[in-house]
């Protein structure tokens, strides 16, 4: 039989409002009160009927967060943070997978789910801002990742840029001065990845270095098998780096691969750096420098942004929030300096 607070009352010999207040963390309570019907609780095993809850409020007590590959590591370390972020809250989360396709990121933003959801967390490919503009959904959105946008919603991402200048900071302070760029995308729907580029060209240009496009390679995808092939071609032009600077980890993950079948040994021959530090970096034969977003702090922000509007206190213009992010050196760049 489900404990009640009636039974944690009569247990504590005190009203089931005051359980309700203990319950609920109300600061009125005196830490002697607090304590005896902390007991209670845990003697008879009670737990909150978080639905009743919610429901009290208006709301459901699940988010969604929508993602463009639940495969790609960076992801799913991220939604892991996101669930524990709104678990502090006791909110459950409701993932969605969007494949980077823009028909399913359109209908995530536009409420299929707005019945069963209090917010949504969205990290879009292929949305333009367009697309958002006159939003029909009143559910709170808050919007993630490296795509620009100029719409009253709450985005929240680390500076590329500046990571991205860090990144090749890095490569330079070893010596290296042929830093090649793999990543960039030739197309005009998928564009996330320019602003980490524009970092690559604008370090490289404060150190008084060309930023030719021979040097960047674009790729179809984000995964390790485009990484390799990245590096094939840009090996198979002629072209020798001393350096790679790649758009995510899976990417230099590829990258190393191949150029460890081309007998060029990293970091001696060519260092590489990565995006996003994700577990596999650490634990690869050559474990990989790179710049790591702090994904914790992204879904506390994230989490603290509904929150905030879901009590009305939205910004109706929206913000800019930026999470930190640091450099993780590690054995791929130890080489030379």
């Amino acid at each position: 039989m489900r404990v009640s607070l009636k039974d944690v009352a009569e247990r504590a010999g005190v009203s089931i409002k005051t359980v309700s207040n203990v319950v609920n963390n109300y600061p009125h309570v005196t830490p002697a009160m607090r304590a005896k019907v902390q007991e209670a609780i845990d003697a008879l095993g009670y737990r909150p009927n978080l639905t009743a809850r919610h429901l009290r409020k208006g709301r459901t007590g699940i988010i969604a967060l929508a993602v463009p590959e639940l495969g790609n590591p960076y992801f799913a370390e991220l939604a892991g943070a996101v669930i524990d972020a709104a678990a502090q809250h006791e909110f459950t989360v409701l993932l969605d997978h969007t494949r980077g396709d823009r028909e399913q990121e359109l209908l995530v933003s536009q409420g299929f789910r707005a019945r069963v959801i209090d917010g949504l967390i969205l990290s879009p490919l292929e949305l333009e801002a367009e697309d958002l503009h006159g939003r029909a959904d009143d559910v709170p959105l808050v919007l993630l990742g490296e795509r620009e946008y100029d719409l009253p919603f709450d985005h929240i991402a680390i500076d590329n840029v500046a990571a991205s200048r860090e990144a090749v900071r890095h490569l330079l302070g070893r010596g290296r001065t042929r830093i090649a760029y793999l990543g960039a995308r030739t197309d005009s729907a998928n564009r996330p990845a320019h602003l980490r580029l524009d970092g690559w060209r604008a370090e490289l240009t404060a150190a008084g270095l060309p930023t030719t496009d021979d040097m960047v390679v674009p790729v179809d995808g984000w995964d390790r098998d485009d990484g390799a092939r990245a590096m094939a071609r840009l090996l198979d032009s002629g072209i020798r780096p001393d350096a790679v600077f790649a758009y995510n980890d899976l990417i230099a993950i590829g990258a190393m691969r191949v150029l460890h079948e081309r007998g060029l040994r990293v970091p001696w021959d060519v260092a590489v750096v990565g995006f996003d530090d994700i577990a596999e970096s650490r634990f690869g034969a050559v474990s990989l420098t790179t710049i790591a977003p702090d994904k914790q702090a992204i879904a506390r922000l994230a989490m603290g942004s509904l929150l905030r509007s879901l009590s009305g206190r939205q910004d109706p213009g929206g913000r800019e929030l930026t999470a930190e992010y640091r450099l993780v050196e590690r054995e791929s760049t130890l080489g030379r300096r």
